[in-house]
C-alpha cells in the first residue's frame, strides 16, 4: 500500500508500525541539515536558488537519500512538488510505502 507524506503537523509519541514510518519520514521532510542538535547531519539541505525546475530535481534526489539513510523501512515510490511558482513556494509530497519486514 502506498501512502502520501508531507512536512510533519503533529508528533504522535505512541506511533507503531505504518505509523511510526510515515511520522519518520515527515519529519525528515521537515528538517533541514544542522538543524537537529543531536545529529546535525539528518535531515536535508533544500536548494533554495536554482530555477524552480532544477530546484524540483536537486530537492528530490536529496529527500530521497535522506529518506534512504535515515528511515530504510520506507520506500520512496515518488517525489511531486506542489506550489505557486508565482511566489516561488513548494510544497513537498512523497509517496512512500512500508516494508514491514525490516
Amino acid at each position: 500500500m502506498q501512502y502520501e507524506v508531507t512536512n510533519l503537523s503533529k508528533i504522535d509519541f505512541g506511533a507503531t508500525r505504518t505509523k511510526e514510518v510515515l511520522q519518520n519520514v515527515s519529519f525528515i521532510l521537515s528538517t533541514f541539515v544542522y538543524s537537529c542538535p543531536m545529529d546535525r547531519n539528518f535531515g536535508w539541505i533544500p536548494d533554495l536558488d536554482s530555477p524552480i525546475i532544477a530546484a524540483q530535481a536537486i530537492n528530490s534526489a536529496r529527500i530521497m537519500k535522506a529518506i534512504n539513510d535515515n528511515e530504510p523501512r520506507a520506500i520512496v515510490e515518488e517525489i511531486r512538488f506542489e506550489g505557486n511558482r508565482k511566489d516561488g513556494q513548494l510544497k513537498t509530497i512523497v509517496r512512500v510505502s512500508v516494508d514491514e519486514s525490516i
